[in-house]
């Protein structure tokens, strides 16, 4: 049955329909009913959410910025692929170039509205704790991608804040965890990397170690110890890729 969306309009009825067609179709990669590596047909997609080209090929453009979608010439659209091992290690190489030095500036530079929105933002994490097994995991990797961004803008520097949100690094994570449930749900054929980098790494209450350590380095941005800071997220993020990979780990040896 076609998704229920208000036909084309113009003003902010159209910019509303154009939000709501993009979260529509990012909904329907992340959640693999269109799979990585597949060809999107702009006129089938149409045809299914009701609504005109228009609003599709926005859609698409604002998904190719987000990484989730490609553009070929003479080939169109399709959806960009899973991260390999290499690309998940490399990922993780680059956050720990970057996010150590961003959250020793954070402490340098904090004020009280930093301070503010850091502290709001392990409360959305705590009160996450109190959702549903299947709920918390979704609700994690958002205050993650919420936490780690919100660090890199207080640091001042856009460039860094730039360079780590076109990774789009905790959205690429949430369609490897909902790949590695698909293939235990579905019984697809699995990807030993995917189903080891979550179906181990969410086994392990990782969503409580993931609160404390951005607890501790919450605390030492909020007190200026720019050195207590840049520790803290180093610890953090080569905690986090210990734990989400030892698929990735077989790349060193």
């Amino acid at each position: 049955m076609p998704h229920k969306v208000q036909p084309v309009a113009t003003g902010p009825r159209r910019s509303v329909l154009s939000d709501e067609t993009y979260d529509m179709v990012k909904a329907m990669i992340l959640t693999h009913e269109i799979p990585p590596g597949a060809k999107v047909n702009i006129d089938a997609l149409a045809l299914k959410l009701g609504v005109s080209q228009t609003p599709i090929r926005e859609a698409l453009a604002r998904l190719e910025s987000d990484g989730l979608i490609a553009k070929k010439a003479l080939k169109g659209y399709s959806t960009t692929k899973l991260l390999t091992v290499k690309q998940f290690n490399d990922l993780f190489q680059f956050r720990i170039l970057i996010e150590p030095w961003a959250a020793e500036q954070s402490a340098k530079k904090i004020d009280i509205v930093g301070i503010a929105a850091l502290k709001a933002e392990m409360q959305s994490a705590k009160t996450a704790l109190k959702l549903s097994e299947s709920q918390q995991v979704q609700a994690f990797i958002e205050h993650d991608a919420r936490f780690h961004s919100l660090i890199t803008r207080i640091s001042g520097n856009e460039s860094v804040t730039e360079a780590f949100e076109r990774t789009h690094c905790h959205l690429h994570l949430f369609r490897l965890f909902l790949a590695a449930q698909s293939h235990l749900i579905d019984d697809q054929p699995k990807d030993k990397f995917v189903e080891d980098l979550f179906y181990r790494y969410y086994q392990t209450g990782s969503g409580q170690l993931t609160i404390k350590e951005h607890e501790a380095i919450s605390s030492a941005i909020c007190a200026g110890d720019d050195k207590g800071a840049k520790s803290a997220m180093q610890k953090h993020i080569q905690s986090s890729l210990d734990r989400f990979s030892p698929a990735a780990k077989e790349l060193n040896k």
